[in-house]
Parts: C-alpha cells; structure tokens; sequence
C-alpha cells in the first residue's frame, strides 16, 4: 500500500526529520537510477564552458551517494557515459574521460570510508586506456565494502544492452544449454550487463526532460520515474529526500489490483466481461 505523506507538512521538516520519518517507513527503494541531466545548461546560465557543468555535478554525485547510503538504499546507478556521448565534440569527449580519472581517484578514499562498493555497467571496453584502468583499481580498492552499491554506467546503452543479452541467448540455445520451449525471461536477463543487481524501484530524471534517452530500458519496465525541473548540479540532498518521499505515496500494483474488484466476485462477475452486454451499453453499432 502507498504511504499517506502530506507535502505541505514534509516542506516544513528539516533534513533530519525527513531521513526519520522516510526510514521509519521501512519501503524506502532498493535501487534508484538517476539520468544526470542539466549540466551544460547550468553552465550556460552562469557563462561558463560545458565542462564547467560536468565539475559542478560532482557535488550532487556526492550528495546522492551520502544520502542513499544513509537511507539503507541497496544501489544507485547513475548514468555517467552514454553510446550517444561518444557523438559530441572530440576535445570533450577526452575532457569527460580524464574527469573519469580524476574523479575516481581523488573520490576512492571518502567512497572507502562511506563503506561504498563499485560496480560499473556498459561497453567497458570502449573506454579509454587510462580511464579503464583506474576504474578497475577503484572497483578492486572498493571490493571489500559492504554497504551501497554505487553502479556507473559508462559507455552505456540500452538498445546495444538488449541485443547483446539477445545474442548472448542465441547462443546458449544454439549450443543446446537452453531449450527453446523452457527459456524465461530471468534467462535473457543473464546476458544483461549486470545481471546481479535488482532492476530499479526508482528512476529520477533531472532538468525536466520527459525521455529516457536509451538508459536501463529492460530494467525500468516497471520502475516509478520521477522528472524533476531541478537541473543535476543543483540536485540537493533535499531533493533526493523528497523523491523518495513521493515514491512511498504511489501505489506499485505491477498490473495488478490491489482489491478484488467485481470481476473476481462470483455473484455477477460474469456480465462484466460479456462483449454484447458491453456494446449495448456503451452504444457500438455494429
């Protein structure tokens, strides 16, 4: 069931109060995903080069993994690197993977003591040299955390994902591993990049944009997604705590009803799916 949270009342608390009252709930997501949206446009606002957007967003990086990890949330997965990102200019491309670098190795000790553990998901390959190899170490260095799992997708896309757990099952049926009349859907999400880790409960969008821009498509089926205007930048500890909040106010049903409705009642249930009664009643010509 939904959680009855008044807005007007949650406005008024501070941030404290907020982390009590939202791990009082005991439902707080699993697995949050965030599209990190806004960074160029923040930079814009204040005349500043591209980049200066990206250095900006570090701080909400922070912010993010502190609160999620002391609302005892399992994984945040931020969506740091796409396929599509690869298309932007050279020079910013190369800019973004040494911010990688940077950021990974003066981030790795403050992760440590947060008891963080690092994943990453996506192409891994196509990363470049340097990056790649400070990821491994930090993923490595992190290994022996215990507490939230910080998942980056870097060279990520969901369509390339897809069919790569497609071919990935092609060939375990072609190999005979898999029979095709027994084959689940828990099967092609084996072939998926992290297969481990449980889709997400929440997706938060930030600066407004309403798309999900080839991010975690298999996964966010049945996710609750929330489009926040705030741009990634701006994103505050705050505004992590309230979209939390308003996912506890909705009512995940997954395509089911959460009460009996006429239909399972055995007195009359019947009609209700009687096609003829229903173009009667609704005044379909034939």
């Amino acid at each position: 069931m939904a959680v009855e949270l008044d807005p007007e009342k949650l406005a008024t608390l501070s941030d404290g109060q907020l982390y009590a009252l939202l791990k009082e709930q005991d439902k707080v997501p699993r697995h949050i995903a965030i599209i990190m949206d806004g960074n160029g446009r923040w930079a814009k606002r204040r005349f500043l080069p591209r980049l200066a957007g990206h250095r900006a967003g570090r701080h909400a990086v922070r912010r993010c993994v502190r609160a999620c990890g002391k609302l005892g949330v399992k994984v945040l997965t931020l969506y740091t690197f796409s396929q599509e990102n690869f298309n932007r200019p050279e020079a910013e491309v190369k800019a973004l993977w040494h911010f990688l670098h940077e950021t990974l190795s003066s981030e790795r000790e403050d992760l440590n003591r947060q008891n963080v553990i690092l994943r990453a998901s996506g192409a891994l390959d196509q990363l470049p040299l340097k990056a790649r190899e400070t990821l491994n170490q930090s993923i490595e260095n992190l290994s022996g955390n215990t507490g939230l799992i910080l998942n980056l997708a870097l060279a990520y896309g969901g369509r390339q994902e897809i069919l790569n757990a497609a071919l990935n099952l092609a060939e375990r049926l072609s190999s005979g591993e898999l029979n095709q009349d027994q084959v689940t859907e828990d099967d092609f999400a084996r072939g998926l990049y992290s297969p481990e880790l449980p889709d997400p409960d929440l997706m938060i969008r930030t600066s407004g944009e309403g798309r999900l821009s080839n991010f975690l498509l298999w996964q966010l089926a049945y996710s609750e997604i929330l489009i926040t205007p705030v741009l990634w930048p701006d994103f505050s500890e705050r505004d992590l705590l309230l979209s939390v909040a308003d996912y506890l106010t909705r009512e995940r049903r997954f395509g089911k009803l959460t009460e009996p409705g006429p239909i399972s009642q055995k007195s009359g249930g019947e009609g209700l799916l009687d096609p003829e009664r229903w173009k009667r009643l609704l005044k379909v010509r034939p």
